[in-house]
């Protein structure tokens, strides 16, 4: 199956979750506002997300098309996608457990964006910076430390079987981890530097994961955004402290 997946042309966002997962399982896609005439494409996903007709419409983007299949969210994209592309356990109560590590990654990835855009998404980053700042204070000295301290124990539970979340499978939620990390130490140079060794094997998960063959030649092609001011991760340097 050929999948179609619908995001933004000019961020990696939300969509790279999955992206990270079609990449990693050498899957075909089309990137469809990316490939081929980006105007095009949005007005595609725009069609599909404003069709009356369809019982289950997207809310907002990505979604993944799957043959006559429209699945969005981001985490329940890759619930789908997971046992698919072999990204996913087969055992039903492991599928809940990666699901259920991913929405919390969904939550963390929600806090991140919100620093810098605490009153409302539709305000420009220079109309609530004060409100940023005060928010950022709250974030590296609390929410970061929360989920980084328990992603972290996630794999000191796991570490006798293997570096992964689950211990020796790999899956997408792994992908997810690294590309948060990433995002993190973009956004928050200073703070992850401070935080060091605290968080060693997520920092070798991160690094793993960067090293696997498809998304180490992923990361090293034109497909792979840059981080850049547009998009969840941003790096402002008064918010980073």
């Amino acid at each position: 199956m050929r999948y179609e997946l619908y995001y933004w042309p000019g961020i990696q966002g939300r969509g790279e979750f999955v992206r990270l997962a079609l990449e990693e399982a050498g899957a075909d896609y089309l990137d469809v506002a990316r490939q081929g005439n980006p105007e095009t494409g949005i007005k595609k996903m725009m069609r599909l997300m404003q069709n009356k007709k369809s019982a289950c419409p997207p809310f907002a983007p990505p979604f993944l098309r799957a043959g006559k299949r429209v699945i969005g969210q981001t985490a329940n994209i890759l619930l789908y996608l997971g046992p698919r592309i072999g990204l996913s356990p087969r055992a039903e109560p492991k599928q809940i457990w990666v699901h259920q590590l991913q929405l919390t990654i969904a939550d963390f990835v929600t806090e991140i964006h919100d620093v810098h855009h605490p009153i409302a998404g539709s305000l420009y980053y220079r109309d609530q910076k004060l409100e940023a700042k005060r928010r950022a204070g709250h974030f590296i000295k609390e929410r970061i430390p929360k989920f980084l301290d328990y992603f972290e124990n996630v794999l000191v539970s796991n570490s006798k079987a293997g570096p992964w979340m689950l211990g020796r499978a790999f899956s997408y939620v792994d992908l997810s981890m690294f590309q948060t990390i990433a995002g993190l130490n973009y956004a928050f140079p200073k703070r992850m530097k401070k935080l060091g060794s605290k968080y060693s094997r997520l920092a070798t998960l991160h690094d793993k994961v960067a090293a696997r063959p498809n998304i180490a030649a992923y990361l090293a092609s034109d497909r792979r955004l840059a981080f850049n001011d547009n998009g969840i991760f941003r790096h402002y340097p008064e918010l980073d402290n």
